[in-house]
């Protein structure tokens, strides 16, 4: 359980970083690999308690990762 969750804040600061050096985003490397890890262990807490998700923990971290850099910083633009 532990060795999943380290995974999961990996697996989603690698996306982060790589999503603000592609140029997906325009955050900045710390909020946009902050944003990853929020979303990633939001989505991680919910597949612990209720099991909802992907069969895969990697699949979970790479696609709550990515809904959450494009949730997050719409939702905060006027």
């Amino acid at each position: 359980m532990y060795m999943t969750l380290m995974g999961t804040v990996v697996i989603a600061g690698i996306i982060g970083y790589a999503s603000e050096k592609s140029g997906f985003t325009r955050n900045g490397i710390i909020p946009s690999i902050i944003i990853c890890i929020g979303g990633a262990f939001l989505f991680y807490f919910i597949r612990v308690m209720f099991g909802i998700g992907f069969h895969s923990a990697g699949m979970n971290a790479i696609v709550s990762s990515i809904g959450a850099l494009i949730i997050v910083p719409f939702h905060w633009r006027k």
